[in-house]
């Protein structure tokens, strides 16, 4: 007797360090991968997930999302802490083994759901640091001149709304039917320092300032948020004038924006789905 297929929705968090960024890939450890990995050793048989942001290597998350298929007789509520165990992060398992990724949360979700095209928009977050410490260099990106928010928060409200961002797109990425995108808010602020992920919330410390770049939107291109964190960055810094974001957008032309802020920084912070899903995800 078969048993019913699941559709199961996972959120994940992870350390990307240590990892070749989301997706899959042979000879390399990546996110997708070592879930994958546990998965399938879990079903006895190969499991794939779908998610929903490729993110690169060295970029982190605190609310990546996945979904995949599922017959197995595991409670879904179960999920998260038998594969946490397996990679260790809940202190059991073998250690070190996949410890920078955590399953927070489990749940089934209906058949019509999928992690990647049921996705409405997403909210980064990137971290800047100016305490200079080496133990953050892979948490935040490290630059000791001083920002004027001011000037960086009145170019970042003409990057609000929808435009054409082909100039803040990377060449290499999937290629796109549009560079359109709508950024409903993009948010400068300092904040907080944690002792582990970056959370706005705890008390920082005494060492330097971060700032934190906040954006949503319903769609992001290649590199997008890294480039418009370098843009406003060189504003921040005063190498350019806060007017000239829109001329830059206008260009169309990657040369004409900010250098691209490294990965370390950046944060894929939270998924939104299609609101017909909103009474599973409660």
């Amino acid at each position: 007797m078969n048993n019913k297929e699941h559709n199961i929705l996972l959120k994940i968090r992870y350390d990307g360090t240590d990892y070749r960024g989301w997706q899959r890939q042979p000879d390399h450890p990546t996110v997708q991968g070592s879930i994958e990995e546990v998965l399938s050793y879990l079903a006895g048989e190969p499991v794939e997930i779908s998610g929903t942001s490729r993110t690169d290597s060295g970029v982190h998350a605190l609310g990546q999302c996945a979904s995949f298929r599922w017959n197995k007789q595991i409670p879904v509520d179960k999920i998260p802490m038998i594969i946490n165990r397996r990679f260790g992060s809940a202190g059991q398992g073998r250690p070190n083994r996949n410890g920078g990724i955590e399953i927070v949360d489990a749940r089934e979700m209906p058949e019509d759901f999928h992690a990647r095209f049921s996705c409405i928009g997403k909210t980064y977050r990137y971290l800047i640091d100016s305490s200079g410490s080496l133990f953050r260099r892979n948490q935040a990106f490290l630059y000791n001149e001083k920002l004027d928010l001011d000037r960086m928060r009145a170019a970042a409200e003409l990057i609000q709304g929808t435009h054409d961002f082909k100039c803040f797109e990377t060449a290499g990425g999937t290629p796109r039917e549009t560079t359109v995108r709508t950024v409903s808010k993009l948010s400068i602020n300092e904040v907080n320092w944690g002792n582990s992920m970056p959370d706005p919330e705890q008390v920082r410390d005494s060492c330097g300032r971060t700032i934190a770049i906040e954006i949503t939107g319903d769609g992001f291109l290649y590199n997008m948020v890294r480039i418009i964190t370098g843009t406003l960055v060189e504003i921040g810094a005063g190498k350019r004038q806060p007017e000239e974001m829109t001329e830059i957008i206008e260009s169309r032309n990657r040369s004409k924006a900010g250098f691209t802020a490294p990965p370390q920084g950046l944060y894929l912070k939270e998924i939104y789905f299609d609101h017909k899903f909103d009474q599973y995800l409660k």
